[in-house]
C-alpha cells in the first residue's frame, strides 16, 4: 500500500517521503506504527542526536520514537493522512484524511490536528538562523 521514496518536500539529510503505491480511501487505515516510548526526563539525550527531529509526544509524561514508516511521512498544513495514538497496542495508527492517489505522497500536520497551523520548531529554527545571518551582515 504504502512505499518510501524520494519526496521534494523534504529538506534533510535524506529527503525520503511515504508514497501510496495504490489509491488509498478516505478513512482507511494506512499503518501502524510501534512505538518504542523513553520518559519525557531523557529527551535531553535524543536533543543531542538527528533522531530529535523524529519523535513524537507520547501521552503526558513520554515520546516516541516510532518504528516502521511512522518517522518517515512529511508534514503539510493540508495533510492527507492524520494518525491516532493507540496506547493499548502501543502504536501510532495512519489513516488517510481524504481519498489518496497513487504515486502521491502522504503526508501529516506534524502539530496532530488536521487543522492546527501553529509553527514547527524547524520553521522557527529556520527563522532563527535568518535572523543570525541578517545579524553579520550589520
Amino acid at each position: 500500500m504504502i512505499e518510501i521514496k524520494m519526496s521534494k518536500l523534504s529538506g534533510g539529510e535524506f529527503n525520503r517521503g511515504v508514497f501510496a503505491v495504490r489509491d488509498i480511501a478516505k478513512g482507511e487505515l494506512i499503518h501502524e506504527a510501534p512505538v518504542v516510548a523513553f520518559p519525557n526526563e531523557e529527551h535531553e539525550y535524543i536533543e543531542k542526536t538527528i533522531l530529535a527531529d523524529y519523535v513524537f509526544e507520547y501521552g503526558i509524561n513520554h515520546t516516541a520514537i516510532l518504528l516502521g514508516y511512522g518517522s518517515l511521512f512529511n508534514h503539510s498544513y493540508t495533510p492527507n493522512a492524520t494518525y491516532d495514538i493507540n496506547f493499548e497496542s502501543h502504536t501510532f495508527d495512519f489513516y488517510a484524511y481524504t481519498d489518496i492517489k497513487a504515486g502521491e505522497e502522504i503526508l501529516i500536520n506534524y502539530n496532530g490536528d488536521v487543522d492546527c497551523d501553529d509553527p514547527l520548531w524547524f520553521y522557527e529554527e529556520g527563522k532563527e538562523k535568518e535572523n543570525e545571518k541578517e545579524n553579520e551582515k550589520e
